[in-house]
């Protein structure tokens, strides 16, 4: 019985990929790539500057193509659509995200090649549009009142000492304008604390002199939003 019902499969495979155009294939593999590229390119102009990502665009092209082939092929039949999400569902990534927009541009790229594989390009193209507007209002929106952010300050000591989130708020009080502890991390054996800032007083080098004189810190690093300075 699990042979007639895996030669069925194999023989509706083998008819669709018949009628499928290879050409329309080819298409859609482009789209996928081109949307990828743009990803790319948003996520230079949009986040890149601010120095604290993992560099996830580098892996936009190939991640795109991937998925998109995938999709077209899990068109096929349930079964090996099935058989295909057990096989990834053993796969771990250990790559570590370290800013909540990363993962948006993940999705972006996602959702792109799984339009670009189901052969909506007129969904993909309305995709970005909306996708480019949305960082345009969101750069819009950081220079304007309490959404005002001009970097991440991030720093690392060893764990168990006087290093606290309370003790770095109080001494940044009289650098930064305005501040927010985002998180506050430990990991093999040493505490992580990132802070978002604006209107800057004093020099960035500094403010790293400062913390590290009065932490003992491990490292410290201010990056700025936007290249050139602060506003």
């Amino acid at each position: 019985m699990k042979q007639i019902r895996l030669i069925d499969a194999l023989a509706a495979y083998e008819q669709i990929t018949e009628n499928m155009s290879l050409s329309l294939f080819g298409v859609a593999l482009l789209a996928s790539l081109l949307a990828a590229l743009l990803a790319a390119v948003l996520y230079r102009i949009f986040y890149e500057s601010r120095g604290t990502g993992s560099q996830v665009a580098r892996a936009f092209p190939l991640l795109s193509l991937a998925i998109t082939t995938l999709f077209v092929c899990i068109q096929v039949s349930i079964p090996l659509s099935l058989g295909l999400l057990g096989s990834l569902s053993i796969i771990r990534f250990r790559t570590p995200i370290k800013e909540p927009e990363e993962v948006g541009f993940i999705m972006l790229v996602i959702a792109s090649s799984v339009a670009a594989a189901t052969y909506n390009f007129k969904f993909l193209a309305l995709l970005f549009v909306f996708a480019t507007a949305s960082l345009m209002l969101a750069r819009r929106f950081r220079t304007v009142g309490f959404l005002k952010r001009d970097g991440l300050l991030v720093v690392t000591a060893a764990a168990g000492g006087t290093f606290s989130a309370d003790e770095l708020s109080g001494l940044l009080r009289k650098h930064f304008r305005r501040h927010s502890v985002q998180s506050v991390g430990v990991q093999d054996g040493k505490v992580s604390i990132q802070v978002t800032f604006s209107g800057l007083k004093t020099d960035a080098v500094r403010l790293q002199e400062e913390i590290a004189r009065a932490f003992a810190t491990e490292s410290v690093h201010v990056f700025l939003d936007r290249p050139g300075g602060i506003r």
